[in-house]
């Protein structure tokens, strides 16, 4: 049985490897170990036009949206704190467009930290920018440049619960939360301040954000959620891009023979 194919979105961003400092795509290397390790095949997501997702989408079987920059406030019709990060609008509208389109086919998603915030503002919903100013501590993002273990309950019932019940210590970089939920979105777990640290579709199979990273946990039960999740997918992209490969191949042009009379 072919593995799942599961995209993970990734930064534009500069960066220096080696004698090399140019702008580049890239992504922290744990999202992609996490999602091997659980038995998928990666494919990163660049962003790209936005009317380019429908065909990206697809050719996948699952979605990650990863972890990274603010989103733009006026996505949620809000003005910019001091503290939140300047907008990547082209992130934004790239992933955006990929979310939409994987919530039209059911495709599975994991919407990681800023994945999980870009979800609940997709389905209407609103950010707290500036957390701190909200729970009274920094507890949630400790350190710059470093995770930081809190402990997360999970709500009783919810599919977040079934994979992680009770509570536990979850690796955590964030200063922005979700504040008003968006339609169609039920709270999966919440720190002991009442920050929501988890939320999941009612709508979709399988649609589930988290507010801390389980890319730092190899053996994350989430991750393998979701990939469990795509490999079910009733045609896989694997088969879909197979058989287009063959369709491809059949009806190529023959080139490099000689008629016969």
């Amino acid at each position: 049985m072919p593995k799942p194919l599961i995209g993970l979105t990734t930064y534009l961003a500069h960066a220096q490897w080696g004698e090399w400092e140019l702008p580049a795509a890239l992504l922290p290397a744990a999202y992609i170990s996490c999602v091997q390790a659980a038995g998928g095949r990666v494919v990163l997501l660049p962003p790209d036009a936005p009317e380019a997702a429908f065909d990206v989408v697809a050719g996948l079987d699952g979605l990650v949206l990863t972890g990274g920059e603010d989103l733009d406030p006026a996505l949620y019709g809000a003005q910019p704190h001091p503290c939140t990060g300047p907008p990547v609008r082209e992130r934004d509208r790239w992933e955006w467009a990929v979310l939409a389109e994987a919530l039209a086919r059911d495709v599975p998603v994991l919407g990681v930290c800023r994945g999980m915030q870009l979800m609940n503002v997709h389905a209407g919903g609103t950010l707290i920018q500036h957390l701190p100013e909200t729970v009274g501590h920094h507890g949630h993002n400790l350190h710059g440049g470093h995770f930081s273990p809190h402990a997360v309950t999970t709500v009783p019932g919810t599919r977040i619960a079934a994979l992680l019940p009770g509570t536990r210590q979850v690796a955590t970089h964030h200063h922005q939360a979700v504040d008003s939920l968006g339609a169609g979105l039920a709270v999966g777990a919440r720190t002991a301040d009442g920050t929501v640290e988890a939320i999941e579709s009612t709508r979709h199979r399988f649609v589930v954000g988290v507010q801390w990273h389980p890319e730092m946990a190899f053996d994350s039960a989430v991750v393998h959620a979701l990939v469990a999740a795509a490999a079910s997918v009733p045609t896989p992209a694997s088969h879909r891009i197979r058989e287009r490969k063959v369709r491809d191949r059949r009806s190529a042009p023959v080139t490099g023979t000689t008629a016969v009379s």
